[in-house]
């Protein structure tokens, strides 16, 4: 079954990876030091306070996630581009698709760590 564009959705993401995260290295941290010593509450502590500075205006969700989503999209602002059903993990997939177009999600958990969202299309 293909799916038509109509079915795709863009959004950019903010991951903050934890302790419970299935890979914990990331871009900005390559060791996994910084990771292996965040446990699900912190990170979920930090990504609460972007997206409040996000939500306020006291900061672009593009240069929050450049600077601290743990996730190589960072380098474009958080971007993952477009994407169909059944092509993320299901949590981050439903969250997206639960969004209208210029909405920031909750929290989002997931096996790769815990996101914020940004539908953009």
């Amino acid at each position: 079954m293909s799916s038509s564009s109509s079915d795709k959705v863009r959004a950019s993401h903010i991951l903050i990876k934890h302790q419970g995260s299935r890979r914990k290295a990331s871009w900005k941290d390559p060791e996994g030091r910084i990771i292996n010593n965040t446990t699900r509450d912190d990170a979920v502590s930090q990504l609460k306070s972007l997206r409040e500075d996000i939500v306020s205006g006291k900061s672009k969700f593009e240069d929050v996630a450049s600077r601290y989503s743990d996730c190589s999209s960072a380098k474009r602002g958080g971007d993952l581009g477009s994407f169909g059903r059944n092509q993320m993990q299901k949590p981050f997939e439903e969250a997206t698709y639960a969004l209208k177009v210029g909405e920031i999600s909750e929290i989002v958990d997931t096996d790769s760590g815990v996101h914020i969202i940004l539908r953009t299309g």
